[in-house]
């Protein structure tokens, strides 16, 4: 038996649409800092290569490092945005999502730390000057591949609030139930992928750690421009009770 669709309110009609903006301006950040500006910077097993890279493209691995910051801080307002929908439909649950989300959002920022502490590294202070350059070299690499510990680490919490909003979602009807059993089914596998990858980091070679993320990811896209474009279904007139006179 299909859950009613409850009617939402004005607030949770803004605040649907600026979740909208929010997951698509969080996504495309995440892009940029990523594969745009750090990716191209870091050579795989080419520790001296990459310190050379960085050094000379310092602006753009700083503003990476301003990127991931602000990612953080744009993932802050989609999960307030989120709860103030999702809160009408089970208050706890919408809590604990957004918790979860905070949760990623806090480890997220161990990432700009870690960029820093390696330019640190490739610095010139005269403390530094005890260590060859070679070994200062590995160690900012190291530090910099320490950033995709603090990403897995957080992805269990990331994806768990998925899986609670995707529940949320697809009790209130909100948004098409085809799209949130997607986001039920796609986050939850990647809490599976996650905890498994943490145990067994060998998992990481039957099955690609792009597959853990993926699917959840283009729910988010998808449910972003939905929220963004569509809003929230409301009951049709039909499906209302008939007012008493």
């Amino acid at each position: 038996m299909m859950s009613p669709t409850l009617s939402a309110t004005t607030e949770q009609q803004r605040a649907a649409k600026v979740a909208g903006v929010s997951g698509l301006l969080a996504m495309a950040i995440v892009v940029v800092g990523n594969y745009v500006l750090l990716d191209p910077l870091i050579v795989p097993g080419k520790a001296a290569e990459t310190a050379q890279n960085i050094l000379a493209h310092e602006g753009a691995f700083r503003l990476a490092v301003v990127c991931f910051l602000l990612y953080s801080v744009v993932s802050v307002v989609l999960l307030s945005a989120l709860y103030v929908v999702l809160k009408p439909v089970n208050r706890g649950l919408a809590l604990a999502g957004a918790l979860s989300r905070f949760v990623f959002a806090l480890l997220w920022l161990l990432t700009p730390l870690q960029l820093l502490g390696a330019l640190r590294l490739l610095g010139h202070a005269s403390y530094l000057q005890v260590f060859e350059a070679d070994r200062l070299q590995v160690l900012a690499r190291a530090t910099i591949a320490g950033t995709f510990d603090d990403y897995y680490v957080g992805l269990p919490f990331f994806s768990l609030a998925l899986t609670i909003c995707g529940c949320l979602w697809l009790r209130s009807n909100y948004i098409p139930r085809a799209l949130a059993w997607f986001g039920i089914i796609s986050s939850g596998w990647c809490v599976f992928c996650a905890f498994v990858y943490l145990l067994f980091p060998g998992f990481a070679k039957p099955v690609d750690p792009y597959w853990f993320d993926s699917p959840m990811a283009i729910f988010e896209l998808i449910l972003s421009f939905w929220l963004l474009f569509k809003g929230l279904k409301s009951p049709s007139a039909a499906s209302l009770p008939a007012a008493k006179s």
